[in-house]
């Protein structure tokens, strides 16, 4: 029985002592190396003390952030990777609500992370990786692990402006990925392409994914996501074959028509969530890789990132939307309605909040037990005995073949003109449209307004006024319509909400 996530690294560097497991351009590790370098920092930390609690990562984007991570649940700690990109006020407020033990630092963000480290101890990458590896202290260290004990603490975007870090055990990580490599069928012959940054939950698929299961990582560079080419060349010449991305970076090469240029020719599992995707993208990367499995994932932080997948099975009109599908194995994923009640399946399309019980439940916010208590609650189902269960804000239904199809965040549901109006609803039909590559509704609530934001190169406000009113009812027609090159985006790659309503809902 697996209680602790180093055991996968344990095994792979056992089992491919030689083989490549996360490279980017410039440096790589073997599995050998990793298991090494890991061990020393675990070490390194133990003899400076470092109290069983949080490490701050506070590296840039590459292999050596992963020695980093294992290094520091071989203390017995637990990890949280910090943007060095993040402005230094949030970099703050993290640090306040985390009062982490270390923060381990890379040599070129030293400067930086002594701006903001408000007295926590600075610990050099460099000099722990030197450390000599003390197997009796780390086997002594070992023997106190627990499965409950956090492997790491992600924070959320912050869409309030208020960073909450969202506190996952070894054993949901555990439980994760034992049914998703499982039922996605990830292999050690499989190489990953990772996108998302490490500080997203998105990232947990490639990082642990590949350890598991001994595959190789390759980290693509940030700049590639905005040269089709580039990085389609890029998947070409490592022979990727499995991607994990966020729709706008499979959308970004659909609007570019990069594929017809070049199609790599190794990709056989392409995986994508975090977002809707818009199907008229998903139906551009199918007509080029008919043969791969296609995985359409949902789930938030929260739950350790996914609890639903749906394997496209099936065509889909570019109008119409690809079910999130079915929970994994011992993930109970259901809807309530608005009194709590229970949705079942055969209500096909009544809309209810996602709600989420099971090992995939993360422990909640770190030093926050007022918002984690807000939304983990008690089962409302249950009165017979204590059943946490987490509360998505997410909406959604169930279609006629009992699969779950993603509606819109609560947050977007409006009442606009006497009737109930999902935003997303509306983005998914601006998405469906030949021409436009990117969208996000806003709603103008002292004004009674529903504004449209969109990225087209063709597509007039004249022109979108009328091919909206054959894809929607009168009353969901938005009243003001901005056309922008670029969409902003979070870091995420999904639409920066609080952005565009700084632009916009003034």
């Amino acid at each position: 029985m697996i209680t602790n996530v180093l055991e996968y690294l344990e095994y792979s560097a056992q089992e491919f002592p030689d083989k490549i497991s996360y490279a980017d351009e410039t440096f790589s590790y073997t599995y050998g190396e990793l298991l090494k370098t890991a061990k020393a920092i675990g070490t390194g930390l133990l003899k400076k003390e470092t109290a069983r609690g949080p490490v701050i990562v506070y590296m840039d984007k590459c292999p050596k952030d992963i020695a980093a991570f294992m290094g520091v649940l071989y203390a017995g700690c637990f990890y949280v990777p910090v943007d060095t990109a993040m402005p230094e006020q949030r970099v703050e407020l993290i640090i306040e609500n985390l009062k982490p033990s270390a923060i381990l630092v890379d040599e070129i963000n030293m400067e930086k992370a002594e701006k903001v480290s408000s007295g926590i101890p600075l610990l050099r990458f460099a000099e722990l990786t030197g450390t000599e590896s003390d197997e009796a202290l780390l086997a002594e260290t070992r023997r106190c692990f627990l499965d409950t004990d956090p492997a790491y603490v992600l924070y959320t975007s912050g869409s309030t402006g208020v960073p909450k870090g969202v506190v996952v055990p070894h054993r949901s990580l555990i439980d994760y990925m034992e049914h998703f490599c499982g039922e996605i069928c990830i292999t050690s012959g499989d190489v990953i392409a990772n996108q998302a940054p490490f500080y997203f939950d998105a990232s947990l698929i490639d990082i642990y994914c590949t350890l598991k299961m001994g595959a190789s990582m390759w980290i693509v560079p940030l700049a590639y996501f905005s040269m089709p080419l580039k990085l389609l060349q890029f998947l070409e010449d490592h022979r990727i074959t499995t991607i994990r991305w966020v729709p706008s970076a499979l959308n970004m090469v659909s609007a570019f028509r990069g594929l017809k240029t070049l199609r790599p020719s190794s990709l056989g599992k392409i995986i994508f969530g975090a977002e809707a995707m818009p199907t008229k993208c998903f139906n551009y990367w199918q007509s080029y890789y008919p043969e791969a499995v296609f995985v359409q994932i949902y789930g938030p932080t929260e739950i350790t990132g996914v609890c639903t997948y749906y394997i496209v099975d099936r065509k889909f009109e570019d109008t119409e939307t690809i079910p999130i599908g079915r929970p994994f194995l011992n993930s109970g994923v259901f809807l309530l309605n608005e009194q709590n009640g229970l949705i079942a399946e055969s209500d096909v399309g009544v809309i209810g909040e996602i709600c989420v019980k099971g090992t995939c439940l993360s422990h909640g916010y770190y030093n926050a037990p007022e918002k984690t208590c807000e939304v983990f609650v008690q089962n409302p189902l249950n009165d017979s005995y204590p059943e946490l269960i987490y509360r998505t804000g997410d909406l959604a239904s169930y279609n006629d073949r009992g699969e779950l199809v993603f509606a819109s965040r609560k947050d977007y549901q409006i009442k606009h003109m006497g009737h109930r109006i999902e935003l997303g609803e509306i983005e998914a039909a601006v998405n469906s449209l030949d021409g436009v590559s990117a969208a996000c509704c806003l709603f103008d609530r002292e004004r009674s307004r529903i504004l449209l934001i969109y990225v087209a190169d063709s597509i007039t406000e004249a022109t979108m006024i009328g091919l909206l009113k054959e894809k929607l009812p009168r009353y969901m027609i938005p009243s003001i319509y901005h056309q922008i090159g670029t969409m902003p985006l979070t870091a995420g790659g999904k639409a920066d909400r609080m952005k565009l309503k700084e632009m916009y809902l003034k």
